[in-house]
């Protein structure tokens, strides 16, 4: 006679996206357990909405230059310190207005 308490057979093993795999459910139904784990969404995505342009790459670049302009002397349009939508825009206009007379007259 065996000592301790009598093992039982797990019938239902439920887990995370992550153990979501042909080999992990096959070897699990092998041994006689249903495998209770959720697909992983990007297996079965499918493309959908419009596609990307290259353009799209360009403007985004655009942006993020941009914003790095703002970071550089502007840290409270990065933090967005004002409360009120009207006061961001007012000192978003009054930053972009400094940054593009500046580059005039650099430039020019």
């Amino acid at each position: 006679m065996k000592r301790g308490r009598p093992r039982k057979r797990v019938r239902v093993l439920a887990a995370d996206k992550g153990y979501d795999s042909k080999q992990q459910r096959a070897s699990l139904r092998k041994r006689g357990i249903r495998p209770q784990i959720p697909k992983r969404v990007w297996k079965t995505k499918k493309n959908k909405g419009r596609p990307i342009k290259i353009s799209v790459t360009r403007t985004r670049y655009q942006q993020e230059r941009c914003f790095a302009w703002y970071q550089r002397k502007y840290r409270r349009l990065v933090v967005r310190w004002e409360r009120r939508k009207v006061y961001f825009d007012a000192f978003l206009d009054l930053a972009t207005i400094h940054i593009w007379i500046q580059r005039i007259l650099l430039v020019g």
